[in-house]
């Protein structure tokens, strides 16, 4: 909110020659810049996150429920609810799936309040499973810098709110791809028979992913085998404490993947989980998350004082009240009902890992921060395709996520201080 308010103030301030801040004009601009954000947030979201995810056990899958749920449920509802507003508004359909697609995803880089601090690399307690979880099958032998293998296994996040909304934020970047593409497909006008529809299923919405999660994974598992278990001394960067390995990995996962016309992000957070996976209790991840979060600062600094010094010049000149209300439906309306009914649904229980109370579920359902992804997404369509609601949607995402922000951004520390001190009393 300091970054925003400081760019809003140093916009009234005469800009410097040549420096044009018309999000039509520097479109490809703004597309470069928040793609970096969102890798390099996407990096850091991979190496934060504790909790194992292991493909043949069962118990895993089970302890990302919340994830899941959120995913498969309420982000194409949130895609849907905003997509007719929109359309129902005057949009045209093109740009009302656009505009659902851009500001469906909860945020990686504007949302660190109500996410998890970072990778944890001591022994933890998680809550008991209780579900059949069976040992861990991926075991090894401790190397130097490493906890005990056990505890190193006990690392997992107890505060399932913050895992909730830093794992979704982790996948719902790469997808909300899909959806994009589909606007896309309308805009050109080639989205007219039950082929290219069928087409769109199997590439776009399942091939593409499949892709970026394959490639993404065997990426971290290698540069996990080499930094940490290398025979060659030189090769084990774990052991040098080169933390620049991370940034190496998001530019490798995100070159190889998109050259295999797969989802970049997707592939960039896969790539960290798995590198994350590696040897669990080793410090050396957190001395990549470190390098990684200072750059993301970095980055989120720079975007949000031109966000702000957009908004005193002209980047909410085509805001009209259809704008305002898409905005504050999303926030107040769309994305907390969403996430209720997904996380709501048959819920797991709260004893379990992965599990939300009802209050718990509230807090999740609500913090989806909106951000850099959404300028991303519509700097992306509009480089493709021509969108004669551009400037319109330009203003209307920049209001929702100022919003988002604002009412994100002063809720945050209180909400979560008040779960956090009901669940040490539980």
């Amino acid at each position: 909110m300091v970054l925003l308010v400081v760019g809003v103030v140093v916009g009234l301030l005469p800009l410097p020659e040549g420096l044009d801040l018309d999000p039509v004009a520097i479109g490809p601009q703004i597309e470069r810049i928040t793609e970096l954000a969102v890798l390099v947030a996407l990096m850091g979201v991979g190496l934060a996150i504790d909790r194992p995810l292991r493909l043949r056990d069962r118990a895993s899958w089970a302890r990302w429920s919340p994830t899941w749920r959120l995913l498969a449920i309420g982000m194409p509802i949130t895609i849907a609810g905003v997509a007719l507003l929109g359309w129902g508004l005057g949009l045209a359909p093109a740009a009302a799936l656009l505009l659902g697609a851009a500001l469906a995803p909860t945020d990686p880089v504007l949302a660190g309040d109500v996410q998890v601090g970072g990778p944890h690399v001591g022994p933890a307690e998680p809550k008991a499973e209780g579900d059949g979880e069976g040992p861990p099958s991926d075991a090894a032998a401790p190397a130097e810098g490493d906890v005990d293998e056990e505890e190193a296994e006990a690392v997992d996040e107890e505060d399932d709110v913050r895992f909730a909304l830093t794992s979704e934020a982790g996948l719902n970047d790469g997808l909300a791809f899909p959806f994009v593409g589909a606007s896309l497909l309308i805009a050109a006008g080639t989205a007219t028979s039950f082929g290219s529809w069928v087409g769109w299923l199997a590439w776009d919405l399942v091939g593409k992913v499949l892709i970026a999660v394959v490639l993404g994974t065997a990426l971290g598992w290698l540069l996990g085998r080499v930094a940490f278990r290398s025979k060659q001394p030189t090769l084990r960067l774990a052991e040098q404490g080169e933390p620049l390995l991370a940034i190496a990995a998001l530019v490798m996962a995100y070159g190889l993947v998109q050259v295999a016309h797969g989802y970049g992000f997707l592939g960039v957070f896969a790539c960290g989980l798995t590198l994350r996976a590696a040897e669990r209790g080793h410090e050396y991840h957190r001395s990549m998350h470190d390098v990684v979060q200072r750059l993301e600062r970095l980055l989120t600094l720079i975007i949000l004082l031109l966000l702000g010094m957009g908004v005193t010049n002209g980047l909410l000149g085509a805001l009209d009240w259809r704008g305002v209300l898409v905005a504050l439906a999303l926030v107040f309306l769309i994305r907390p009902v969403a996430g209720v009914l997904s996380l709501r649904l048959r819920p797991r229980s709260p004893d379990l890992p992965g599990g939300l109370a009802r209050k718990e579920a509230l807090a999740a359902a609500f913090f989806g921060v909106r951000g850099v992804g959404s300028l991303y997404y519509l700097a992306y369509a509009a480089g493709h395709e021509y969108f004669p609601e551009e400037r319109w949607l330009w203003s209307t995402v920049a209001f929702a996520i100022v919003v988002s922000v604002v009412v994100h951004g002063v809720l945050a520390t209180p909400v979560m201080g008040y779960l956090e001190r009901r669940r040490a009393l539980a």
